[in-house]
């Protein structure tokens, strides 16, 4: 919850290091289930190994009966609800199903988190997850602010004060470890740059399962009071320093970027020689590798530029020249030949990294004409004014294709539907086609437009 927060927060969603975090997010959330199933049974030391089996075969048999109601049951109980088109009749079920299985694995000598946990992955397989998740989300947003206030109302001031030296000691210790810990896990696992970095800010925290894994250590005896408040305390902690921790990611970046600039680039596929009147495209997604392979089928030299992993991996196969790094930085560009290409192509999506990316790639030719994607009139505008050459907009294309196909289906002439998606097309691109006109008027400098 903290993490999300945070990221959505700093407009971070949807980028590789979120995509990243929020997978361990969810291993860390299943990690937790072996956890509830054995922490109970610790209190007894006495019954040993064959408590904590019995205690494990059980789980797996409430599993193994959930997997069957889930495939069988539920979703054919929810399209009969669906059916009555009562909206709160449907909440009111998918609430009641939650709550049951929760209590169905309290009778069945398991934890009430763990079978309300369960709840969620069986409602999950439904048809009718996206329409559960949307009805319940209030309900999420209020349990949630009642765990926080109830963690707030557990918080003692007295236990801090008089044990604030150990506190202090385990937050530093556990931002430290568990940091670290994340970011060589990300490193060992092909992520490079900015990635290790932001996932060992972004996951140093204690996470909100430990306030569960603690209650159910209390409830049982397993832990004493004393552990249970200073948990509490350390999870309270590291979760205030979340925000600011994650947001150091971008100064420490650039400060490492500053102190090792001369660190090597991955490069593969490029001459020796290097490359002239190329094309440079940054960015090698499905657009990117597209863009590339038709390029190169007509012998255009291409280089593409490309930072996340798995797309190199991709890329790598089909033999395309690549540079693995960020478009928006100075070496990286050079890595490409920047300055003796004749076009540069921007697929990646956002108005900071195009800016960014544009501005470096003008420093270093300014004669270069560029090409990039855009998300609405007013960014094509800024991004024309700065030097982008031509601007498409991926939904508004979309859009226009979906429409020339459907006059087509319905019998339309095909001129007649060239000549109206060009006019719909021109309206759109009119303002930068009327400031392109009056920059030739005018002079362009050095650039030029032809």
């Amino acid at each position: 919850m903290v993490i999300l927060k945070t990221l959505m927060a700093r407009g971070l969603m949807g980028t590789l290091s979120s995509r990243v975090m929020i997978g361990m997010l969810i291993v860390q959330d299943l990690a937790v289930v072996p956890l509830m199933i054995i922490l109970p049974q610790i209190s007894n030391p006495k019954a040993g190994l064959p408590l904590l089996a019995w205690a494990a075969l059980k789980a797996l048999a409430f599993l193994a009966l959930m997997i069957v109601v889930g495939v069988r049951v539920i979703p054919g109980l929810l399209v009969y609800i669906s059916r009555w088109n009562s909206r709160e009749l449907f909440l009111l079920s998918v609430t009641a199903i939650g709550l049951g299985v929760g209590y169905a694995t309290y009778l069945f000598g398991l934890s009430f988190a763990f079978g309300a946990f369960v709840a969620g992955m069986v409602l999950s397989e439904s048809n009718y997850s996206h329409q559960a998740l949307s009805d319940i989300v209030p309900l999420r947003d209020i349990f949630g602010l009642l765990f926080f206030v109830t963690v707030g109302m557990l918080f003692d001031p007295v236990f801090l004060w008089r044990y604030l030296g150990e506190i202090l000691l385990l937050v530093a210790l556990i931002l430290i470890g568990k940091g670290l810990i994340f970011a060589m896990v990300v490193r060992f696992f092909g992520y490079r740059n900015v990635i290790p970095l932001a996932v060992g800010l972004g996951l140093s925290q204690v996470g909100e399962f430990s306030f569960v894994l603690a209650g159910v250590g209390l409830s049982t005896h397993s832990v004493s009071h004393d552990i249970y408040s200073l948990t509490l305390n350390t999870a309270i902690f590291t979760m205030l320093l979340t925000p600011p921790l994650s947001a150091l990611t971008t100064p420490l970046y650039a400060l490492r970027k500053k102190w090792f600039h001369h660190e090597p680039l991955h490069t593969i596929n490029i001459p020796d020689t290097g490359l002239r009147d190329h094309v440079v495209i940054a960015g090698g997604g499905q657009t990117g590798k597209y863009v590339a392979q038709v390029l190169l089928a007509r012998n255009v030299p291409v280089v593409v530029i490309e930072l996340n992993n798995q797309q190199i991996v991709e890329i790598q196969k089909t033999g395309i020249p690549l540079v693995f790094g960020d478009a928006g930085k100075h070496l990286v560009l050079e890595a490409a030949d920047i300055e003796r290409a004749r076009l540069l192509i921007i697929t990646v999506p956002g108005l900071i990294t195009v800016k960014e990316i544009v501005e470096q790639a003008l420093l270093l030719n300014p004669r270069l004409r560029i090409v990039a994607r855009s998300g609405g009139l007013e960014q094509m505008r800024l991004l024309h004014e700065i030097g982008v050459d031509h601007l498409v907009q991926p939904e508004f294309e979309t859009g226009l294709e979906i429409t020339r196909q459907a006059l087509l289906a319905l019998g339309v002439d095909n001129a007649e539907v060239s000549r109206q998606t060009d006019q719909v097309r021109k309206e759109l691109y009119a303002p930068l086609y009327a400031a392109e006109d009056s920059k030739q008027g005018s002079g362009r400098g050095e650039r030029g437009t032809g």
